[in-house]
């Protein structure tokens, strides 16, 4: 992939905002109800030609479609693998059950209609990649909403979910061991890391289950048990990408892309010599949200290693302020001065801002201020440390 040669190059996590007409109708298709294909697959065009020409217009070097054809980072592979069925009943993280005053300041937002990530199916069958034809279908269609532009990205990523995130997120009704889950995860996953990456894309794992679920599901359990599902997890995901060159992989950790106290979330030290061991080219890191913003340190106390770029994150996706572009170029700035060397950083926001269809922080509009400021904040920073 490519690093920032001569400028800090930007990018983002993922998600972005899906237009109404396309919410509605990912929506449905997350419940599995009947669905118009030829509408879906026009909405889904629109919006992705959309979602590449807003990226362009706001400065962004390493982009993608925005996630526009899938209800969430998540379980859009109930469409594209088998042995999934029913309704998990995932716990709600601990920093929102714990304070009832801030649950009850949030409900009106979990009324809203969109995609839940909390009770996405459950795995009820042998898991295997089944529908090929989806992932292919949207590079073709990213492949089309470039070159109709008359800019181009520097170059394009495409995300997909990690197998722990999956075998978390999408509860185990069927293996007999956790273990046994996540592996066949990983094997049924691996169609479509290849398959992205032979594309000639980036293939971004999105995988907060390496720090999330110490907060969801490991709550109540010691952090060494949390310690061995991560070591667990990063194995599985290198056995997905044993058969892709670690250049051409990034691995998306993040704590949950959610507006909450977030004062249980594990800290980066804890697990970042794990993340080390995980088969990637460049590791995607929250450095801009309140929690995480001091932990650039970390990377002075455990070195990034030398094959691995940081792509660092300086804009926050839970919140309307728009950042400075000095404040931008000040994080990217403590991120290079950790790492040793601008060449290995890339600016990013923290994680996606519309990580299932309906759920998102920031205002439409707000999105693409935040990627001006990012882009902006980027071009400062290159002149402090490119002159």
């Amino acid at each position: 992939m490519l690093a920032s040669a001569d400028e800090i190059l930007t990018t983002h996590a993922g998600s972005l905002p899906r237009p109404p007409e396309l919410l509605d109708l990912l929506v449905r298709l997350s419940r599995r109800e009947p669905l118009d294909d030829a509408a879906l697959a026009a909405a889904v065009e629109r919006a992705t030609r959309d979602a590449v020409a807003k990226q362009l217009a706001a400065g962004i070097h390493v982009g993608n479609d925005g996630e526009q054809p899938r209800e969430s980072f998540l379980s859009y592979v109930q469409h594209r693998m088998s042995g999934f069925g029913g309704a998990s009943q995932r716990p709600i993280m601990r920093d929102i059950t714990r304070y009832p005053s801030f649950l009850h300041l949030k409900l009106p937002d979990f009324g809203r209609t969109m995609v839940s990530l909390m009770n996405a199916p459950q795995a009820i069958g042998p898991v295997a990649y089944t529908e090929r034809r989806h992932v292919e279908e949207e590079c073709a269609l990213l492949a089309r909403a470039t070159a109709e532009q008359p800019a181009t990205f520097r170059e394009c990523f495409m995300t997909a979910a990690s197998p722990g995130i999956v075998a978390a997120a999408m509860l185990n009704a069927y293996y007999p061991t956790y273990d046994e889950y996540v592996t066949a995860v990983a094997d049924a996953l691996a169609t479509e890391y290849r398959t992205i990456v032979a594309h000639g894309y980036v293939l971004q794992i999105d995988a907060p289950d390496l720090a999330m679920e110490r907060h969801t599901s490991y709550a109540d359990r010691p952090l060494a048990d949390f310690l061995r599902f991560v070591g667990t997890n990063v194995t599985a995901l290198n056995r997905a990408l044993r058969d892709i060159p670690e250049e051409r992989v990034r691995l998306h950790v993040c704590w949950g892309n959610y507006e909450a106290p977030h004062d249980d979330d594990v800290p980066l030290a804890e697990i970042l010599p794990l993340l080390y061991s995980a088969n990637v080219g460049a590791l995607v890191v929250s450095l801009a949200n309140p929690r995480h913003a001091h932990e650039w340190r970390c990377f002075r106390e455990y070195p990034l290693p030398a094959e691995m770029l940081l792509v660092a994150g300086v804009v926050d996706p839970t919140t309307n302020y728009v950042e400075h572009p000095g404040v931008v170029a000040d994080r990217i700035e403590r991120a290079v001065e950790a790492v040793g060397d601008p060449r290995r950083v890339l600016a990013t926001p923290d994680c996606g801002f519309a990580t299932a269809a309906g759920l998102g922080e920031v205002a439409e509009e707000v999105v693409w201020l935040k990627l001006r400021a990012l882009a902006e904040g980027a071009r400062l920073a290159s002149r402090r440390l490119f002159a």
